[in-house]
């Protein structure tokens, strides 16, 4: 069906539903089902949420549907919206990775490192000048415009390795970040409410895809909000705080050896609590071969002093890499790596990104794959080396992603399907293998089975001891923390008797915060009571003071459990 043909049945279903509400005066449940039943006879395959009506109301209609309309944006299933931002087009201070595309004067142009300017959040970022302050009013106006609440926001800065940009870019880019977040919040939330005829007059919806003068007439807008009222990072990161979007996580990406303790206290002062890392393997002959620029004992460095500053640490592992011969390294070599990392207390991460070694155009690796020296991964091969590491991953760990965001039409060769996590799970339901990650295992939506008790895992990591105290219902993750007991202070705020809180998570439907749902694994004061527990463990082990890595926009919330301030952590007296 043409375009216009569909614009005209969505016009027609707006249309007549909203006069319809304003003659009926109808309850939530009418709505719905008059909702389905119209669609189904204009002939609109997907049935529009409450707040894309309420958009589409003009003049008078705004008010007069707004008491059976207006509600505010659903949760978020994962408890968090995240916003990912892309850092501006850069080289890497080493140069470039062999198997590394994107960067300046690259083969696809001026692209953020790593990126090929094909992936949907360089695409946004291109489309915003890579601005962060852009970018984030971008998203968060995607997010209310399909329905979903962004209260609370995990932003991942993504484009190669932040810390080797210059440290005034660094900072820019951080408080711009957390202005961006409290100004949207001051723009469109007053009184706890949201204000959603505010975000109609400022976004100028509803609009057509691809409406050029709406988008201008937008970032004007933005761009005016921006320059209002510069103040301090800190002054931007306090009022983060209380504010109605929180940033309640920063992530940023870099490598090992730029991933040491000097740039580690730097991105606590900016407000990062992740890391994501790039360790690729374990083998110093493939890192050297590669021009990674690091060696594994800059990685286990690396390793070490982020997480006895407190950091989460997702590793990024490439299967598949150049041996010494400039070869494909094994099979066998591969799944040794992989399980070095979780059985060596060197590393074992809380997160894993696996990435096959994909050939792309422009690199060193395509020149040796045309030269017949180098052959990568095949999907059935990386497949089943997946399928192996699903064997492995312990409890304490999520693989967050198997493949990079990068489009099979991009490549040269390797992987060649983007839907590889599901052929993935498919192999592995085929040879009977389960995983056991944070992602298998975790709660999305829905009522909580069982009765909720608390599991305590330990292990060795990097000279300290870890905790990972989960709440579980019938083998269901319902939250969890992760508590450690590091062997040295590197900060200030860490004496030699402190314990560290890296991460807590509650999972299931966020829940804007100081409101309550029924049967949502959120706000049951399952995170009261992972805190406790971590509490009286390092109470056990003689630990006098908690410190906790703690995301701007969740410090409120540990105060309120009887934590203050200290630098950029959160502390108390055990």
């Amino acid at each position: 069906m043409p375009k216009n043909a569909i614009a005209g049945k969505e016009q027609q279903y707006f249309q007549e539903l909203i006069a319809w509400v304003k003659s009926q005066k109808p309850d939530k449940g009418a709505i719905a089902k008059k909702k389905y039943q119209l669609a189904r006879t204009i002939g609109i395959k997907k049935v529009p949420k409450d707040i894309l009506v309420y958009l589409h109301a003009i003049g008078d209609d705004v008010e007069a549907i707004r008491p059976y309309l207006q509600s505010k944006p659903t949760r978020t299933i994962s408890g968090v919206a995240v916003v990912a931002t892309m850092t501006r087009p850069s080289m890497c201070p080493h140069g470039s990775c062999t198997f590394c595309p994107g960067g300046l004067n690259s083969y696809f142009g001026n692209t953020p490192k790593s990126y090929t300017g094909k992936e949907p959040s360089t695409m946004r970022g291109i489309r915003n000048d890579f601005d962060p302050y852009r970018i984030i009013f971008n998203r968060l106006e995607h997010y209310i415009a399909i329905g979903q609440s962004p209260d609370k926001v995990e932003q991942i800065v993504m484009g190669g390795t932040f810390p080797g940009f210059p440290k005034k870019y660094q900072e820019q880019y951080a408080y711009y970040s957390f202005k961006a977040y409290n100004d949207f919040s001051q723009l469109f939330f007053h009184d706890g409410e949201f204000d959603i005829a505010a975000f109609k007059e400022f976004f100028e919806l509803p609009a057509d895809v691809g409406d050029k003068r709406r988008e201008e007439n937008v970032t004007r807008k933005i761009l005016a909000l921006k320059e209002q009222e510069v103040k301090s990072m800190e002054e931007e990161q306090i009022a983060n705080e209380a504010a109605a979007i929180r940033c309640i996580g920063l992530t940023i990406e870099t490598k090992p050896d730029w991933g040491f303790l000097s740039h580690g206290l730097e991105l606590l002062r900016l407000g990062a609590t992740r890391i994501e890392l790039g360790i690729q393997n374990v083998y110093d002959e493939s890192l050297a071969v590669t021009h990674r620029g690091h060696t594994l004992a800059d990685t286990k460095k690396s390793i070490a002093e982020l997480r006895d500053l407190g950091f989460k640490l997702n590793f990024h592992v490439m299967p598949g890499l150049p041996g010494v011969d400039g070869r494909r390294i094994s099979h066998e070599m591969d799944v040794a790596s992989l399980r070095t990392i979780f059985d060596s207390p060197d590393f074992r991460p809380d997160m894993l990104k696996v990435y096959p070694c994909m050939v792309m155009p422009g690199t060193e690796l395509e020149k040796s794959y045309k030269a017949g020296v180098f052959t990568p991964l095949s999907t059935a091969e990386a497949a089943e080396l997946i399928v192996e590491l699903y064997r492995m991953v312990p409890e304490y760990c999520r693989i967050m992603r198997v493949q990079r965001d990068i489009p099979t039409y991009a490549t040269v060769s390797g992987v060649d399907r983007t839907n590889l996590r599901q052929y993935v799970d498919e192999l592995a339901r085929e040879k009977g293998v389960i995983s056991r990650d944070i992602r298998a295992r975790e709660i999305m939506a829905g009522e909580i089975l069982g009765e909720p008790a608390l599991v305590v895992r330990d292990y060795e990591a990097s000279g300290g001891r870890e905790f990972f105290i989960s709440m579980e219902a019938d083998d269901t993750l319902l939250g969890f923390v992760r508590l450690r007991l590091p062997p040295r202070s590197l900060h200030p705020a860490i004496t030699p008797s402190s314990a560290l809180i890296r991460e807590l998570h509650v999972y299931g439907q966020a829940v804007m915060i100081g409101k309550k749902e029924h049967g949502r694994a959120q706000h049951k004061g399952f995170g009261k009571r992972l805190m406790a527990k971590a509490e009286s463990i390092g109470k056990a082990h003689g630990r006098d003071k908690m410190v906790v890595i703690s995301g701007i926009g969740a410090r409120e919330y540990f105060r309120r459990l009887g934590y203050g301030r200290e630098g950029p952590y959160m502390v108390k007296a055990l």
